[in-house]
C-alpha cells in the first residue's frame, strides 16, 4: 500500500514537471512575442517569468511600506566594520578624557573653579577610605547660578555641590579636581536662573561619618539643600533610571477674575453668549464673580472721583474704562532719573484743562490704577472657582495629542502625544505679600516646550471668561489654535519620580528614593529661597496682569475661542488645515503672540520647560 501512494505521488510529480514545461516550450513563448495581426500587443497577457518579477516587486513593495522607509533595518543588517565605524569609540574617548585630566594636573590646562588643589603631601597624607554608590537628593534656588550643569568657568550648582563634597571629607582629596573619578551624574539639567525643589546626582561618596549631609548642608550656599543621601545599587544612574517628573506652576488667584467690563474681550463674551444662546450657562458659569467689578468700582474707584473737583470729573471717568484692565507699572524714569509720566498724559491730556487740572487727572488716574492692582491682590477664590479649575486641568490626564501646545509640532506628528499622569491645584491658596497664590502640580512622562505654561494659560482664559472647559478635548483634534503661554515665573522643577527602581529596591530590601520623607524641610525651603524671590519679582514687574490684560485688550478675533463663540468664532484656528494652510497659520499665530507674551524665543529656550 506504501508503494503504491508513492507511486502516485511520482506520477503527480511528473504532472507537474510536464505543465510547468509546456510555460517553457518555444511555441508558448514565441506565440507570446508574435501574436497574431489581429490581436493588440498591449492587451496580452505577460508571461509567467515577467509576472513572477512584477509579483515579487510589488511584494517587496509592500514589504518596504510595511517596516517603514528605505524597507529592512538597514541597522540590524550592517556589517561589524560599519557598524563601528557608525558607533562612537567609547574607549578612545574615554582616552581623551584621561589626558585631559593628565593635562589638568600636570598644570597644563586651567584649574576648574569647581575643584580643590592639594598638595601631593597632602593627597599621599590622606587616609584611604571606602566609598559607595549613593543617591544625593537636593533642592536649590538657581538665582546667581549658570544653571546646574558643571561649568569649569562659570559658578553652577553641581560646581558648589562638588566643592561641598570634598570640603566635607566625602570626596578624597585625590579625586578632588575631577567630577568623573567619582563617577557623578545628574538626573535632569535645569539652565540659568531655574529653581528645582528636588533633583538628584548619583555618584561615589565616602558616607561613614553619620552626620554627612549636615556637614555638607554647612560648606553649602543657603540656596542649596542637601535633603538626604542614602546607598544605590552599582549600576543606578540618576539620569537613566528616572521614569518621570513632576512640576510645578505658581500663579495668583487674580488670574482668574473675569476680563474687566471695558476691555475688547469681556465685551466679546456677552455678545457671543447671547448670539449663540449661551447667556444662561455662561451666567452659571460665571455667577461667583459676576458682580466683582461693579463691587469694585464702586468701593476703590469711586471714592476717588467723588473727591474730584466737578470739572474733572468727566475726564477721569472717561479714563477709568480704559485704565480698569491695566496694572500698576514701575514708572519709567528719563535721563536724568526723574519720574516721567508721559505715558498718563499723553492717555489724558486735554486743550480745555489747565495745567494744574491735567495734573489732576493724572494723578487720579494713577490713583486708580493702584486701587484696581490693590483690589486685585485682595481678591480671594471661591471653592466654587478652585473647583472648576480642577475640572479643567483634569481634562490633560492622560495620553493626549498636544500637538496646539507647543511649536513646530503638527497633528499627525506622533511625538506630539504624551502622557498626563495628573494635573491639579496641589493644596489650598497661600496669602504670600497681600496676594492669594495657586500651586499648581503636573505628573508627566516627558513635555514639550512651552507645553506646561500653555496648559495653564488655556485652563486660565476658558475659567476666567466663562467658557465650556471641554473647549481643550477640542484642543487635541486637527484644529490649529493659537494658545498663549503663561508667563515662565512661576515654573520650577518640583521632584524626578524613579517608581521603576523604587519597585525593585522594595523587592531587594533596599532604602528607597522618596522625597516625601523630606517635604516639611523643601516646603519650608521653597518658601524661602524659591517662592519669595517668585513673589517678589511678580510684585515688581507685575508679569500675570500684564500677560491676560494684553489677552484682554486685543482687538483681533484671535482669542474669541474662550468665548461660546468657539473655535469658529477664532479667525486664526484652522480645522483639517493642509500642510500650506498649516504653515501659513504657524506664522501667523507666532507673530500674534509675540505681541501678548512678554518673553523673546530665545529667552524662552534657555528657561524652558523640559524638553520644553
Amino acid at each position: 500500500m506504501k508503494r503504491n501512494k508513492s507511486r502516485r505521488y511520482l506520477e503527480y510529480a511528473a504532472a507537474l514537471i510536464d505543465e510547468s514545461c509546456k510555460f517553457s516550450s518555444p511555441s508558448m513563448d514565441s506565440a507570446v512575442q508574435n501574436p497574431s495581426p489581429g490581436e493588440n500587443p498591449a492587451k496580452q497577457d505577460p508571461p509567467a517569468s515577467q509576472a513572477t518579477v512584477a509579483d515579487q516587486a510589488g511584494e517587496q513593495k509592500m514589504d518596504s511600506s510595511a517596516t517603514g522607509r528605505g524597507g529592512r533595518n538597514k541597522q540590524k543588517d550592517m556589517g561589524r566594520k560599519a557598524y563601528r565605524n557608525k558607533h562612537i569609540d567609547r574607549r578612545a574617548a574615554n582616552d581623551r578624557q584621561e589626558a585631559k585630566r593628565r593635562k589638568l594636573e600636570q598644570g597644563e590646562n586651567p584649574m576648574p573653579i569647581y575643584a580643590t588643589q592639594f598638595s601631593q603631601e597632602d593627597i599621599d597624607a590622606d587616609v584611604r577610605r571606602p566609598k559607595k554608590k549613593v543617591i544625593v537628593m537636593l533642592g536649590y534656588s538657581g538665582t546667581g547660578y549658570h544653571g546646574m550643569q558643571l561649568c569649569p568657568t562659570e559658578k553652577t550648582i553641581e560646581g558648589d555641590l562638588f566643592a561641598a563634597f570634598v570640603a566635607a571629607n566625602a570626596i578624597s582629596k585625590a579625586n578632588a579636581v575631577d567630577p568623573k573619578k567619582s563617577s557623578f551624574v545628574r538626573c535632569a539639567r535645569t539652565d540659568k536662573g531655574v529653581h528645582a525643589a528636588g533633583n538628584v546626582v548619583s555618584l561615589k561618596l565616602i558616607i561613614e561619618d553619620p552626620d554627612i549631609v549636615q556637614k555638607i548642608n554647612e560648606k553649602l550656599s543657603p540656596q542649596i539643600r542637601v535633603w538626604g543621601i542614602i546607598p544605590a545599587t552599582k549600576g543606578f544612574s540618576a539620569y537613566q533610571f528616572c521614569d518621570s517628573r513632576m512640576y510645578e506652576y505658581l500663579i495668583p488667584s487674580h488670574c482668574f477674575l473675569p476680563p474687566h467690563p471695558s476691555t475688547f474681550l469681556a465685551q466679546k463674551m456677552v455678545e457671543m453668549a447671547e448670539k449663540h444662546g449661551d447667556m444662561e450657562a455662561f451666567k452659571e458659569r460665571q455667577a461667583e464673580v459676576e458682580s466683582y467689578w461693579e463691587e469694585t468700582d464702586k468701593k476703590h474707584i469711586q471714592p476717588i472721583i467723588d473727591a474730584l473737583p466737578e470739572k474733572i470729573k468727566p475726564y477721569v471717568q472717561a479714563a477709568v474704562g480704559s485704565v480698569g484692565g491695566e496694572e500698576e507699572k514701575a514708572t519709567p524714569a528719563n535721563e536724568s532719573g526723574e519720574a516721567c509720566e508721559e505715558r498718563t498724559e499723553s492717555d489724558t491730556k486735554n486743550s480745555d484743562l489747565t495745567p494744574d487740572e491735567q495734573a489732576q487727572v493724572n494723578v487720579a488716574i494713577k490713583d486708580i490704577r493702584t486701587a484696581y492692582f490693590k483690589a486685585k491682590n485682595e481678591y480671594r477664590i471661591p471653592p466654587e472657582r478652585l473647583a472648576r479649575i480642577n475640572a479643567a486641568l483634569a481634562l490633560y490626564v492622560g495620553t493626549k495629542n498636544f500637538h496646539n501646545y507647543t511649536i513646530q509640532k503638527t497633528f499627525r506628528d506622533p511625538s506630539a502625544r504624551r502622557l498626563i499622569k495628573s494635573f491639579k491645584i496641589s493644596r489650598d491658596p497661600v496669602v504670600i505679600n497681600g496676594t492669594e497664590w495657586l500651586s499648581l502640580k503636573v505628573h508627566g512622562q516627558s513635555f514639550m516646550m512651552h507645553q506646561i505654561r500653555k496648559m495653564v494659560a488655556m485652563v486660565a482664559l476658558l475659567v476666567r471668561c466663562g467658557a465650556d472647559i471641554k473647549r481643550i478635548e477640542e484642543s487635541y483634534q486637527n484644529s490649529r489654535i493659537p494658545i498663549p503661554k503663561a508667563p515662565g515665573l512661576g515654573l520650577l522643577l518640583e521632584r524626578p519620580i524613579f517608581d521603576g527602581y523604587n519597585k525593585k529596591a522594595k523587592d531587594l530590601g533596599r532604602e528607597l528614593l522618596d522625597f516625601d520623607k523630606y517635604e516639611k524641610e523643601m516646603d519650608e525651603f521653597k518658601l524661602k529661597e524659591i517662592y519669595q524671590r517668585i513673589f517678589t519679582e511678580e510684585a515688581e514687574k507685575h508679569a500675570f496682569g500684564t500677560f491676560f490684560n494684553h489677552i484682554d485688550s486685543y482687538k483681533e478675533n484671535t482669542f474669541l475661542y474662550v468665548t461660546s463663540g468657539g473655535l469658529a468664532a477664532c479667525s486664526s484656528s484652522t480645522t483639517q488645515p493642509t500642510a500650506a494652510q498649516e504653515k501659513d497659520a504657524r506664522k501667523a499665530e507666532s507673530k500674534v503672540l509675540a505681541e501678548v507674551e512678554s518673553e523673546s524665543e530665545a529667552e524662552l529656550v534657555d528657561n524652558g520647560e523640559d524638553g520644553g
